[in-house]
């Protein structure tokens, strides 16, 4: 099957690419492989040039950048200018600070010299989604480039452009060819791809279904594997939160890439004395929202990226509603061309309705009434993922207690859950294993050598 390009906004085809032939993808392969043995002898000044050559680009060709990334999977233009710019940003961190974070750390032992040091591990495959199709990308090539690995990509297929363009901007970075490759490949294909002996390890972020055939493949040929998978992120609201701050971020940690990101809040989950001020007030700002042309400024939320996701989210609001859900906000798809829906928010929603045990991949809120805190936690832990979690309060006991009692990867206090490339990024249970970003994230690519001289 090729790669298409199709707008969501209309719905019109605008590009495809054929897939890669075996013979294709034989010697891009081959070419990644012998690539890596020169790159890993350059220097961490010279990737740190190219590296920052590459943000340059970004930054310089921002509009041009951000509207391939909105007509190919129907962000708003100024979220996309927003993802470009974060690129950047990360390529710019890691080409600073790489060097520190893999510098040789001495242990004192019986020996006269003893300690670790973090060599690049090879030729990484990252398969990766089109929610964010540049952003998903940088978090893992900016640190493993910077570490002296090489790339290669199998994007999701629809958002070859963007595959395309990253690739190309690493190019003309200067950094050498097959150091960065793009690799239009079906799905299909990857498990072969992955056993093959040139490929050190695999990183994925993507559906929970994906990440279990990724893992399956990866556990086969005993190789490293990161997985990024689905979240259903709580958002606790205590009874000390502040609620004209928690509203707005509510509003926005929902449909945030029109409701389409894994770390989105998705469950609002609000103790008894704060419950019906919550739902009033972000049933309001959820139903004035400007669902439209993502190109306009003055929208706020795009259309879906495809037919069968508006379709999908369509489908659990209407059978959480035929079985008593509330409907506060929403609930429908608008007339005309494109795959829009509107934000929506449900009460009343229980765990024999689709909303209330499945992901909601788009702008559709589930709140729920809790009784106390330490129920908001315990329902907070009682899906399969454990992804990120944002919790609201001023109270620091209250703010503690969550830290604590969560179960997952990252608690956001204030704030909503977002990923930065200072800290780690990642989850636990269904959401996946291991961490991007940070010093952590350039580690998972790394051999991590010990080293005793006697």
């Amino acid at each position: 099957m090729p790669y298409l390009s199709t707008n969501p906004a209309t719905g019109e085809v605008v590009a495809a690419f054929d897939d890669h032939t075996e013979v294709e993808v034989e010697a891009l392969v081959a070419r990644a492989a012998a690539t890596f043995q020169q790159y890993r002898q350059t220097s961490f000044s010279d990737r740190a040039m190219w590296m920052r050559t590459a943000a340059e680009i970004l930054e310089g060709e921002l509009p041009n950048i951000a509207q391939v990334l909105t007509e190919e999977m129907g962000k708003t233009f100024n979220a996309a200018k927003g993802e470009v710019l974060k690129c950047a940003m990360t390529m710019r961190y890691y080409a600073e600070h790489a060097e520190a974070m893999l510098t040789e750390e001495s242990i004192p032992t019986s020996a006269s010299r003893s300690g670790v040091r973090y060599d690049p591990i090879g030729v990484v495959l990252a398969v990766m989604p089109w929610n964010f199709p540049l952003w998903q990308v940088v978090r893992f090539a900016a640190p493993a480039l910077m570490a002296g690995n090489v790339g290669l990509l199998k994007h999701a297929s629809n958002v070859p452009k963007a595959a395309l363009l990253l690739e190309d901007a690493f190019r003309r970075a200067g950094f050498p060819d097959g150091c960065f490759t793009n690799l239009f490949l079906p799905a299909r294909r990857v498990a072969a791809l992955i056993a093959d002996d040139r490929i050190a390890a695999v990183t994925l972020t993507g559906s929970e279904a994906a990440g279990q055939s990724v893992g399956a493949a990866a556990g086969h040929a005993l190789k490293k594997c990161v997985l990024e998978l689905g979240g259903s992120d709580p958002f606790i609201v205590c009874s000390s939160a502040d609620l004209d701050r928690a509203v707005p971020m509510a509003v926005t940690g929902r449909v945030q890439n029109n409701g389409q990101s894994c770390i989105a809040a998705k469950r609002f989950l609000v103790v008894e004395d704060r419950y019906d001020e919550f739902l009033q007030r972000f049933s309001a700002e959820m139903d004035a929202l400007v669902v439209g042309d993502p190109m306009d400024p003055g929208t706020t939320v795009g259309p879906l990226v495809s037919a069968q996701q508006r379709d999908e989210i369509a489908q659990q609001v209407a059978d959480a509603v035929s079985k008593g859900a509330t409907l506060n906000a929403g609930g429908f798809a608008p007339e005309g061309p494109g795959f829009f829906y509107r934000p929506t928010v449900l009460s009343d929603v229980t765990s024999d309705m689709r909303a209330g045990c499945e992901e909601l991949f788009g702008p559709v809120a589930v709140v729920e009434r809790v009784a106390t805190l330490a129920e908001a936690i315990e329902v907070a832990n009682s899906t399969p993922w454990g992804l990120g979690a944002s919790v609201w309060a001023t109270d620091v006991a209250e703010q503690e207690t969550c830290i604590r009692g969560i179960e997952a990867g990252m608690v956001f206090v204030n704030a909503i859950v977002a990923s930065t490339p200072e800290l780690p990024f990642g989850g636990m249970k269904r959401s996946g294993y291991g961490r991007e970003l940070s010093e952590l994230g350039i580690r998972e690519f790394c051999n991590v050598k010990t080293i005793f001289v006697a």
